[in-house]
């Protein structure tokens, strides 16, 4: 078993070969506080991610992602949900990103590293998800319950997106995990977690989404929060990409609203546009020349236009107000 493993480790350091960490310390934010978008911003970027965020200024809230350094891992409660249960980043840094996943979450890769592996990254609860499951609050149960018997659990499943569609495979990972007949083995993650992502292969962006044991009339009862940090994504791919790099292509305006340009300089060409949960949401042949896609049927949020050639393949992200 031993030299499996060996084997297994040096094979993945091989494929490995080059990495980018997105830590989230070119955000420069004075103490104890967040980026949640209420600046205007829209997303994200560190190494080679994006990480999108929408704010509502009527409601004051958010979803996506968030930038912060704030340090409380012990106030309970919605008044902290920035708070990493660590009161740090990963390894002593002093940035991390949150994610509130009341929908799934999506990590972007940009241009440079779309179709190839993310390695992994660190994982940790938010202080509130930490203290709602520890000792329940007005919305959510103590997990284990009165005896401690109860088989609760918080899970963090990961999936990617290849090619524009929403691969099967996924990645799992529990935040906390009281299933155990022995009580002793339950556990609410408090420490900063490695999770390793290269199973799921080569990835153009990455599926986030929570689960919960507690759950009721409108979903989840458990806080839809989790912390992370060094995002480390690989500059060569695990398999053979079918991308082609030597066309020019770039797409504007982004963001769009009601048509997307893009001079197309191929002879042949068929763009095709899904949407983050891998839904197709239309089909066009392309002309050599300027070419303008109806957006117009399309809700507003993420999508990736996929351009198939002869050649391979190209793909490009933008966000349909």
């Amino acid at each position: 078993m031993k030299q499996f493993f060996t084997t297994f480790f040096l094979f993945s350091a091989l494929l490995i070969s080059a990495q980018t960490i997105a830590d989230f310390e070119n955000f420069d934010l004075v103490a104890e506080s967040f980026l949640n978008g209420s600046d205007g911003t829209e997303s994200f970027e560190s190494g080679n991610i994006n990480l999108f965020v929408d704010y509502n200024p009527a409601w004051n809230s958010w979803t996506g992602f968030a930038i912060s350094n704030t340090t409380d891992t012990g106030t309970p409660g919605p008044t902290n949900q920035f708070s990493a249960i660590t009161g740090e980043g990963a390894e002593g840094s002093s940035n991390y990103a949150v994610t509130f996943a009341s929908e799934p979450s999506i990590i972007y890769l940009n241009d440079n590293a779309i179709g190839q592996p993310i390695e992994g990254f660190h994982i940790t609860n938010s202080t509130w998800a930490y203290w709602s499951m520890k000792n329940g609050d007005g919305f959510a149960k103590k997990f284990g319950g009165s005896t401690g018997d109860d088989p609760d659990w918080f899970l963090a499943t990961f999936k990617a997106y290849r090619n524009g569609l929403l691969m099967n495979d996924s990645v799992d990972f529990y935040l906390a995990d009281y299933r155990s007949q022995d009580n002793a083995d339950d556990y609410i993650i408090s420490t900063w977690e490695w999770i390793d992502l290269t199973s799921l292969g080569d990835v153009d962006s990455l599926q986030i989404s929570l689960s919960s044991s507690d759950t009721g009339n409108f979903g989840m009862n458990t806080p839809g929060y989790f912390c992370l940090d060094n995002v480390t994504t690989a500059s060569e791919p695990l398999s053979t990409k079918n991308l082609n790099n030597e066309i020019d292509f770039s797409i504007y305006p982004n963001p769009a609203t009601d048509f997307l340009i893009f001079d197309w300089k191929e002879a042949k060409g068929t763009a095709q546009i899904f949407d983050y949960q891998g839904k197709n949401w239309l089909v066009q042949e392309l002309d050599n020349g300027q070419n303008q896609i109806n957006l117009e049927a399309l809700p507003k949020g993420f999508y990736t236009i996929l351009i198939n050639t002869d050649n391979g393949f190209l793909s490009k992200k933008f966000v349909k107000n």
